[in-house]
């Protein structure tokens, strides 16, 4: 299975205004880290953190990309160069697209097994990825390289994952869902190919091998319900299903996928989430939404790709997001059972590329272990 390296793509583009005058320095910013946001600019200004006040503005996106203050620390130095007058940087798409941070390729070898009664009985999992902590100073295996991977819920057991960071001369950081945004993708789809190969219905195995998963079980269980999993659909349409676990969330997803023109067309998608305890279950829908439009953008369009070095794409032309025409209608069932607390921003990600692919398998007969889709 292989996955490129992906642009944040954040409507709003890197921006930051800054003033530095008589030692002091106040910055505005979009940004979802005001302390290494603080940090960066002290730096940059060389000054005490102390004598740094950060504006925290609203975002326009941030998908994880905001989370690295590059773009504050520029805006400090150019504001220092022209002291006491406020200074606005703002990159231009093209900067965002071509200069910015990548999420991490993938490739991913995996073996598997089935027994005489079609129940998996191996799984290896051999992922070749760069390693985004390596460049903060880790040594040992990137923990963000095998989650959803490393931690797989269903009881297949013998079962082995490997990882290897090759070292890439290409910037990375942190992206929607981080590693769980690769690894579901693999792991989901191979789990319906060992579902083929044993006979078995995708969801009812996934249940048989979620005994000691409860939580997986129920939101499965939930998706597939709201979805009348099973029943007819319309001619050339077909379900697709996953369920994936990360940032302390379970979310099931269930895919109502049709090939029109040798192009998929997602019609619609039922979501279960559980992320335990729940304040604002509006914003919870509303993330669902957003994590699935993003997620369906990668799935269908995301690549970057290296020329020369340096990045190909560089706008929405040659690197397009999913628009309202391409937009699924999307169902979510909050489940909200006293559980532990997870988040909500970035779980339902993960699930959505893999309930794709699998609906289209089961048209064609053919795995997609190739991302985008469409690229």
């Amino acid at each position: 299975y292989f996955l490129p390296y992906l642009a944040h793509a954040t409507m709003e583009p890197m921006n930051c205004t800054a003033r530095v005058d008589a030692g002091q320095v106040e910055v505005w910013a979009p940004t979802q880290g005001p302390t290494s946001a603080r940090q960066a600019a002290a730096t940059a200004a060389g000054v005490k953190p102390g004598a740094v006040t950060v504006h925290s503005t609203f975002m326009g996106g941030g998908f994880g990309r905001r989370s690295h203050p590059d773009y504050v620390a520029e805006a400090v130095h150019v504001a220092q160069a022209l002291s006491g007058r406020p200074v606005q940087v703002s990159w231009s798409r093209e900067d965002d697209t071509q200069g910015g941070r990548y999420r991490p390729c993938s490739v991913n070898r995996l073996r598997g097994a089935v027994d005489a009664d079609g129940m998996p009985v191996a799984w290896e999992h051999r992922i070749a990825t760069p390693s985004v902590l390596a460049g903060m100073g880790n040594k040992g295996i990137d923990g963000t390289s095998v989650e959803g991977a490393s931690n797989l819920p269903y009881a297949i057991p013998n079962f082995r994952v490997t990882c290897a960071a090759p070292d890439l001369p290409v910037s990375l950081w942190f992206w929607r869902s981080v590693g769980s945004s690769q690894n579901a993708f693999v792991t989901e789809c191979f789990l319906d190919e060992l579902a083929a190969l044993g006979g078995k219905d995708p969801v009812d195995l996934r249940l048989a091998l979620l005994t000691d998963k409860p939580r997986h079980a129920r939101a499965l269980q939930r998706a597939a319900e709201m979805a009348k999993y099973g029943s007819a659909l319309g001619e050339g349409h077909a379900f697709g299903v996953a369920v994936h676990e990360s940032f302390g969330s379970i979310c099931a997803q269930v895919a109502d996928v049709s090939i029109d023109g040798g192009k998929p067309r997602v019609h619609r998608v039922w979501c279960a989430v559980d992320c335990g305890q729940v304040v604002n279950p509006d914003a919870v829908e509303a993330q669902m939404d957003s994590c699935i439009a993003y997620g369906l953008s990668a799935a269908l369009y995301g690549r970057i790709s290296l020329k020369n070095g340096a990045p190909v794409q560089s706008n929405f032309n040659d690197y397009p997001v999913v628009r309202l025409s391409d937009m699924p209608r999307v169902e979510t069932a909050i489940i909200a059972e006293g559980d532990p607390w997870g988040g909500v921003g970035e779980p339902g990600t993960p699930p959505i590329a893999p309930a794709l692919c699998n609906a289209m398998r089961s048209l064609s007969g053919v795995p997609i272990r190739s991302l985008p889709i469409l690229g």
